[in-house]
């Protein structure tokens, strides 16, 4: 019994002697695998410092590459907008002479001497053929006006006609084959689209031959300046796109490069920008570039008859009127369009033409709208009931 005993305890321990020899080999193995992972050789250290300085530098087609993807985050709309149509515009450079009476002249015989005034606007080409868009102060009175090219040539430029009141210009350079801005349609803005001027702010442009471009968004629409210096800003654009002066005459596009409006003034208390500027829509700028290519001027020699006040508050109690909205008339002359017409005072002008009238202001700008001989269709209120008149513009000189 005892020498059975031995031989299985012997039996038991060499077993177990064997399986820990077996396990502690394999244990070790293991253990010095995960140490040469953690740490590579030198041979391995100077592969991966050798792959890591050859991936810093990028083959040449993964260059070009990434510099497309920069050059494509870079592109936008508007900066695609700004390369099509900025050879489409054009400085302005006039001469205006002017006469002015010497102040000690009645100490002698009358005398008057004149003075030339250099000036500087911008424009916008609209046709191949050479004709361009401009306000009126900057090349109504000129007697000399040069037209520089984004290529750096000079024109002299012929002065086709001039609206004062509109404060529109349209002149004509001899040349032919020229890119030009295509109209949009100022009916169509939206408060708030991307606005794009540019122009010769300063006389920039002589410095490199290229457009000074700023970019806004349309701020407002309908604004009624009233009347500056003899010309009637009414219904203009109003934009924060940086207008300054040189601006002039330049042309307001919108994100696809359509000729919204032509910028014309700003809104500044002091000499620079504010953030303030205003064009006239382009919509305006086409009724009056038509009449200035046919016949040089604008045809408005044609009267009313009538006298008109906007309506208040008192005036609206006097009349009994149900609100301050129209304008009414306060006179009618004798042997006038509105007497034959059949208009009488007291009468209220609500609408012309289906635009509804707010003030006066509204009245004056339809009229400039209008031309000899025109019918405008008048909506009234007569002893509060609507009529509708039509009102034939005919000439004072008939």
């Amino acid at each position: 019994m005892m020498k059975d005993f031995k031989v299985i305890f012997l039996s038991s321990f060499f077993t177990l002697l064997i399986v820990s020899i077996i396990f502690a080999y394999f244990y070790y193995q293991q253990k010095d695998a995960n140490i040469d992972n953690l740490n590579p050789t030198t041979s391995d250290n100077q592969e991966q410092l050798n792959y890591a300085e050859e991936s810093s530098i990028l083959p040449v087609n993964k260059r070009d590459q990434a510099n497309s993807n920069i050059n494509s985050s870079r592109e936008n709309v508007i900066t695609n907008t700004v390369k099509k149509v900025s050879s489409s515009i054009v400085g302005i450079n006039v001469t205006e002479t002017r006469y002015y009476r010497d102040p000690f002249s009645f100490f002698f015989e009358n005398r008057v001497y004149e003075k030339q005034i250099p000036g500087l606007g911008s424009g916008a080409i609209i046709s191949s053929d050479g004709y361009i868009i401009t306000n009126d102060h900057v090349a109504g009175n000129a007697n000399e006006i040069i037209v520089t090219m984004t290529d750096g040539t000079e024109y002299n430029a012929e002065l086709v006609g001039t609206d004062k009141s509109s404060d529109i210009a349209l002149i004509k350079i001899d040349a032919s084959n020229l890119p030009y801005l295509k109209f949009g349609d100022s009916d169509d803005i939206l408060i708030g689209e991307w606005a794009i001027a540019l122009g010769n702010p300063f006389g920039l442009f002589e410095l490199n031959d290229k457009p000074t471009v700023t970019v806004g968004v349309i701020s407002a629409l309908g604004m009624n300046l009233g009347v500056i210096k003899e010309r009637y800003y009414l219904n203009m654009i109003q934009t924060d796109a940086s207008i300054n002066s040189g601006n002039s005459g330049g042309p307001l596009v919108n994100s696809i490069g359509e000729l919204i409006g032509m910028n014309t003034i700003i809104w500044t208390e002091g000499a620079g920008s504010v953030g303030v500027g205003f064009a006239i829509p382009i919509n305006t700028v086409k009724n009056i570039i038509d009449e200035l290519k046919s016949s040089g001027k604008v045809n408005r020699d044609f009267w009313t008859g009538i006298s008109i006040h906007s309506i208040d508050k008192g005036i609206a109690r006097y009349y009994n009127l149900s609100s301050t909205f129209g304008v009414i008339i306060t006179k009618v002359e004798r042997n006038s369009p509105a007497l034959r017409t059949g208009l009488k005072v007291g009468d209220v002008i609500l609408e012309i033409n289906e635009v509804k009238v707010n003030n006066e202001n509204t009245i004056v700008y339809m009229l400039h709208q209008a031309r000899t001989n025109d019918t405008l269709k008048l909506k009234i209120m007569r002893d509060n009931k609507p009529l509708f008149i039509n009102l034939k513009l005919e000439s004072k000189y008939d």
